[in-house]
């Protein structure tokens, strides 16, 4: 479903990790005796440092060792259950490989932590790390755990032998819980990246009607409009725009007061957002952008806000409003 001719499907997941115990435990059965060290490193070697004690255990490693180990800190806790292996200096996606062994068999990274991994969005310091589920339920630390009725093996992809939604279902669920902004960063990117194939995407979303946001992902998919840009298309047309007038660049994408804003000149004090077509025509939008400006004016920012329209059909009636705005006229 919604996938280019190039994709694979992988096999359901549980299965690639559990592949990898049955393997070691037949090098320990089979092979002579194997140190124990030895088939606990090959274990992390393949899951980004990290081992869950079912796995150990069905490797023949038993409770004991295990606590040796952990005295010895050889092992450090992340997760109940779930170790660092040597040490805890953890390489790029252990701590989402952690994540699906605290959850258990049938457990994906999902939503915002999904577009993170596929780089559908930009790094950030959010902590928790999304897992969708089929079965159980609690909570844990670090964890924002999703349960869902339906995780096929077409939803599921081993990126690098880690458990991940396909693009198409980490939008899916991105559309329940992500921002306007966040949503429309991941579908322009992976759209453009060629990781789905949005005609399919959209003929096969009737099947999630009446999930929450998926609204939002259909417009997003529908708008066939070559004049429509997306927000990152219309963000490179206004930077082209300053750069053609010599202005000092500003800063893109950054935190201000709690908010992420498009474009910050520091050290005049002003904003500029772009506002995308699709999510500010509604009253919820207008509502949510004013208190937006309210919260940046009130800590002494000025905020222009300009459309993609003007940037590309009034680009120097914009360009002026922006050097007002400087107080460079």
């Amino acid at each position: 479903m919604a996938m280019t001719g190039n994709d694979k499907i992988s096999n359901p997941l549980g299965t690639g990790i559990e592949r990898r115990v049955v393997d070691l435990a037949v090098q320990r059965a089979g092979g002579g005796r194997v140190p124990k060290d030895r088939l606990i490193g090959d274990l992390a070697a393949r899951q980004y440092g990290i081992v869950a004690r079912k796995q150990l255990l069905a490797m023949g490693i038993g409770a004991g060792a295990i606590e040796t180990r952990l005295r010895r800190h050889y092992l450090h806790p992340l997760h109940r259950g779930v170790y660092a292996v040597g040490h805890l200096a953890l390489p790029p996606l252990a701590r989402e490989m952690a994540a699906v062994l605290a959850c258990g068999q049938g457990a994906a990274v999902s939503h915002r932590s999904a577009a993170l991994v596929w780089h559908l969005l930009p790094a950030s310091d959010r902590p928790d790390i999304d897992v969708t589920v089929l079965t159980g339920k609690g909570r844990r630390a670090g964890l924002q755990i999703h349960k869902s009725r339906r995780l096929s093996p077409q939803d599921v992809r081993h990126l690098r032998g880690l458990p991940v939604t396909a693009p198409w279902r980490t939008l899916v669920d991105l559309a329940d819980t992500g921002t306007d902004r966040e949503l429309e960063r991941a579908t322009h990117e992976a759209i453009t990246r060629r990781l789905l194939n949005a005609r399919r995407l959209r003929a096969e979303l009737d099947q999630y009607r009446g999930r929450r946001g998926i609204s939002r992902l259909k417009k997003l998919l529908e708008d066939d409009d070559p004049s429509t840009l997306t927000r990152s298309e219309a963000e490179e047309r206004f930077l082209t725009l300053v750069r053609s007038a010599g202005l000092q660049a500003p800063e893109v994408n950054v935190l201000v007061h709690g908010h992420e804003v498009d474009f910050l000149w520091r050290e005049q004090g002003v904003v500029v957002e772009v506002d995308g077509f699709q999510f500010h025509s509604t009253r919820e939008a207008f509502e949510r952008d004013r208190r937006r400006d309210a919260d940046l004016q009130s800590a002494g920012l000025r905020v222009l806000r300009v459309t993609w329209r003007q940037i590309v059909d009034e680009s120097y009636a914009t360009l002026a409003r922006v050097v007002r705005g400087l107080g460079l006229v």
